[in-house]
């Protein structure tokens, strides 16, 4: 687990507030529950949401996938971003172990 690089895509509010949101996707995204949430959110309905560029939560989502936080799923031409659960366990047993 890269743990410093963690801890960077945690240091940004909107970053934070993307897991924060695709924690619940269903609530958080209601406009795409009717496609409903197995590939997770379409990257699309995360911009809107965030009133961000395209480009800016693109670099957002990046970020956040090379920290192993989200993984992305491409159906077509869209991309499609959900937590990586384990890791958030992982990093869990990290803070209460060495932090």
């Amino acid at each position: 687990m890269k743990q410093l690089e963690i801890f960077k895509a945690l240091s940004n509010k909107t970053r934070l507030e993307i897991l924060q949101w695709l924690k619940d996707p269903a609530v958080s995204f209601p406009e795409q529950i009717h496609a409903g949430f197995e590939v997770g959110v379409c990257v699309g309905e995360i911009q809107r949401k965030s009133g961000l560029t395209q480009s800016t939560v693109s670099e957002y989502l990046s970020i956040l996938q090379r920290a192993g936080l989200v993984s992305s799923t491409r159906v077509g031409q869209w991309t499609y971003y959900k937590r990586n659960e384990e890791t958030f366990i992982e990093l869990s047993k990290i803070i209460e172990s060495d932090i």
